[in-house]
């Protein structure tokens, strides 16, 4: 009887073995919600899709991971409507070494956040200086409280290992309420470059605005035109009328709009824009705009390790604000033949070991 408790006892053991084992971390998962659903349409949002990595490596003690990152995300999405390859990348740490730096520079990358104390020449830092959208840390003041011509770059991450992060509500709300461009880190970047590669000329009473192609995304860029005169019509290349931008557009586009002593105009990159004046001015004045429809300053939030789009953005399906997603691929769990071969084990052992038992109890009857 006793012998045929530890053959029940053992075969328990080995069930609840196969159950409960532990999964192996392997090599990487896909995120499929980047080329699924939710990546088109946060694209169409005016969103970024930036690179910071791989779940659980280091990027400055593990340089591979920012080329595999830059694919990894090039096989599942464009990296914003207005180009193709990402430019932004989030380094954990404040140190930011030159190895780092190169491959940063070489793999395509020419932003880096949010948290370095310096970076190296040749790429451009971004610092977060808008607090978290996290309840208990949110900061409207900072906000509220930026200097003109300026990016506020928010915190964002919606889980951290198992714990769900949760979002301020009321925050949230009033930010999206605010008369603030709402942009990206790649998106302010290249608007202030594009604009201040506009030439402006004038002939007679017409003025024509050439913008400059660009090396990486095709970003607009805006430009201020002064003159003492009216407007008869804006045209592009083409000799078709040029959109007008609202006064309350706060998401970047391209068209023109009438300020005082002139035109705020937003043109893509390698285009040419005529203005129809009702007469010859006496000067025009042309100066690059670095807040886009002049507000006074931008935002953008970042999402920072984000390793499943779907949770990330699931607070903020409906929302306008502009969200700069710095894509971490996770890591997948590794297929080991352990528990299969178990599995397999148990299966051929259990009647057996049935078949055994019985007949003992029928030898013992």
């Amino acid at each position: 009887m006793g012998n045929r408790s530890f053959r029940a006892t053992l075969i328990l053991v080995l069930l609840l073995t196969s159950i409960s084992a532990p999964a192996v971390a392997g090599e990487w998962s896909d995120d499929t919600w980047l080329e699924n659903i939710i990546g088109p349409e946060r694209i169409a949002n005016g969103d970024e899709f930036g690179c910071q990595g791989y779940e659980g490596i280091s990027t400055t003690e593990e340089n591979w991971v920012i080329e595999a990152c830059r694919d990894y995300l090039l096989e599942s999405t464009n990296a914003s409507r207005w180009g193709i390859a990402p430019v932004s990348f989030g380094i954990s740490g404040q140190n930011l070494d030159e190895e780092t730096a190169e491959q940063l520079t070489v793999s395509g990358f020419m932003i880096v956040g949010d948290m370095l104390s310096d970076v190296p020449e040749g790429l451009i830092s971004v610092t977060r200086n808008g607090a978290s959208l996290e309840k208990g840390v949110a900061d409207t003041s900072l906000i509220q409280s930026a200097e003109e011509d300026t990016l506020v770059s928010i915190y964002w991450r919606a889980r951290i290992d198992d714990l769900r992060v949760r979002e301020d509500k009321d925050a949230i709300a009033w930010l999206e309420q605010q008369q603030l461009w709402l942009t990206t880190w790649g998106e302010w970047n290249l608007h202030r470059i594009a604009g201040e590669s506009t030439i402006a000329n004038l002939e007679g009473s017409r003025i024509t605005s050439v913008s400059q192609p660009a090396s990486t995304w095709s970003v607009p860029g805006t430009i201020r035109l002064k003159f003492d005169t009216e407007v008869s019509g804006v045209y592009n290349s083409s000799g078709e009328q040029y959109p007008v931008i609202s006064s309350d557009s706060r998401k970047l586009e391209t068209g023109w709009r009438q300020i005082e002593e002139g035109i705020l105009l937003t043109q893509a990159p390698g285009t040419s824009i005529t203005i129809e004046l009702e007469r010859e001015p006496d000067s025009v004045t042309s100066s690059p705009v670095v807040t886009f429809n002049d507000h006074h300053h931008a935002v953008t939030v970042v999402g920072h390790h984000t390793t499943n789009l779907f949770q990330w953005t699931t607070d903020f399906v409906n929302s306008e604000l502009v969200f700069t997603w710095l894509i971490e691929r996770p890591a997948g769990i590794e297929r080991s033949w352990f528990l299969p071969a178990l599995a397999l084990t148990i299966l051929i052992a259990v009647p057996v070991t049935i078949r055994y038992l019985v007949k003992k109890d029928i030898e013992a009857q």
